[in-house]
């Protein structure tokens, strides 16, 4: 993870201070900020189940300029 998005969500969180480190990321935690960081237009679905992560979906969109559309 980049260190621009670590202390974004380090400023983004209530109980972390500016000095406390970041736990370790799960493969999980990971997942959804790839997904996150990689689209630039539609949305990041997470299902949960009994508390869990089961399924992350990404829908993205494509957006063409008006003089591609019809070119």
């Amino acid at each position: 993870m980049s260190s621009r998005a670590a202390d974004s969500i380090t400023a983004s969180s209530s109980d972390a201070t500016t000095t406390e480190e970041l736990p370790t990321l799960s493969e999980v935690d990971a997942e959804i900020l790839r997904a996150i960081r990689n689209i630039r237009f539609g949305s990041v679905e997470i299902t949960i189940h009994d508390s869990r992560v089961v399924q992350i979906e990404r829908k993205e969109k494509r957006r063409f300029e008006r003089s591609q559309r019809w070119s």
